[in-house]
């Protein structure tokens, strides 16, 4: 068997059984921790970068396309559409919510602009450790290790985004407060677990082009920070409230399927960019 697809393989069985390990190791060990803050929360977590790193250590993919570098010099234009691609979807999607009426911003007249800016540089901060872990491993290891075994970058995407979001799963089922979960959400769990799968696929592609493009996976990683800061308080923290079912597919989170579908663009935009790139 090629030796890159061995080891895509081998990441791929350990990322999607890390989560599911961690939840069985939690209960032979009887934690009494709640679950994010648990061994098992550190399994899942640390598996899909540490098999990562090891694979690249170990058994022989190497650390050239590994992306650790910043690139700051040669690919500022990178970090800077790493800060604006996601506010940006989200005001056109903000914009055509509110004006049909599926949205609305109640929240933030009363709690005002500097409210949500607080909250939102705190969620910033906060998703730092988490996202240093996943985008190391999907777009530090698996994107440019599908790239290097010759996969069409679509399926590249596609591959990268089914895993991502099978990693998720155990997170939502066991490890995150459904509390906490629930008040994020504006339709059932299950609804929104196949809202996730369909959306997952035009943010890989974003997610996955910047990090080819940019040839850095700090890009990406920015970006995942930045899309949890200002998505995550405004229907969590009642900034924004979306009505009916229309209100689901245009809601500004990363969630919402217009918003999807706008960076997917974004990320088809620089695919093609790329490409012209590499003809040069």
């Amino acid at each position: 068997m090629n030796k890159n697809i061995r080891n895509i393989i081998i990441f791929s069985l350990i990322t999607v059984g890390g989560g599911w390990l961690g939840i069985w190791l939690n209960q032979v060990t009887g934690n009494t921790q709640p679950p994010l803050q648990s061994l098992g929360a550190l399994v899942w977590l640390m598996s899909p970068a540490l098999s990562g790193f090891l694979l690249r250590a170990i058994a022989g993919d190497g650390w050239k396309d590994s992306g650790f570098g910043l690139n700051l010099l040669s690919g500022w234009k990178w970090y800077l559409a790493a800060i604006l691609v996601y506010p940006l979807a989200a005001l056109i999607t903000f914009g055509m919510a509110t004006l049909f009426g599926f949205v609305s911003v109640d929240g933030f007249a009363t709690q005002g602009i500097n409210a949500y800016l607080s909250i939102a540089g705190t969620m910033f901060l906060g998703s730092l450790i988490k996202n240093f872990f996943e985008e190391f491993a999907w777009r530090s290891y698996l994107t440019p290790r599908l790239d290097a075994a010759k996969i069409h970058p679509i399926l590249n995407h596609l591959i990268t985004g089914i895993l991502w979001w099978s990693w998720h799963l155990p997170y939502y089922y066991y490890f995150l407060d459904r509390a906490i979960l629930e008040s994020a959400l504006t339709t059932s769990i299950s609804v929104f677990l196949a809202i996730g799968f369909f959306v997952m696929f035009p943010t890989a592609i974003l997610f996955g082009e910047l990090r080819l493009i940019s040839k850095s996976t700090w890009t990406v990683f920015l970006l995942h920070n930045v899309i949890n800061g200002l998505s995550m308080p405004l229907i969590m923290n009642g900034f924004i409230k979306v009505n009916g079912t229309m209100g689901v597919i245009f809601t500004p989170t990363n969630e919402g399927i217009i918003t999807s579908i706008l960076m997917g663009a974004a990320g088809l935009y620089l695919y093609q960019r790329r490409m012209k790139q590499n003809e040069i």
